[in-house]
C-alpha cells in the first residue's frame, strides 16, 4: 500500500491511510487478535462474517 504526501500535508495522508487499513479489515482483525477466542467463539465469529459479507454484496447485486 502507498500513501503519497502531497504539499506536506501528513494529516491528509495519515487519514487516507487510516481508511485504506479500515476498508482492509485490518482494525477488525486487530481487535479480534488481542485476546484469546475459543474455538468455538472463532468458528462463530468466522460465520457471521460471511453472513455479513453475503448480506453486503446482495445488497450492491440484488436487482428489483
Amino acid at each position: 500500500m502507498e500513501v503519497r504526501v502531497i504539499n506536506n500535508n501528513v494529516e491528509k495522508a495519515l487519514k487516507v491511510a487510516k481508511k485504506k487499513l479500515a476498508a482492509d479489515g485490518l482494525f477488525r482483525e486487530l481487535k479480534a487478535r488481542r485476546f484469546y477466542q475459543k474455538p468455538s467463539v472463532k468458528r462463530k465469529a468466522k460465520e457471521r462474517e460471511a453472513a455479513r459479507r453475503r448480506q453486503k454484496w446482495l445488497a450492491k447485486h440484488r436487482v428489483f
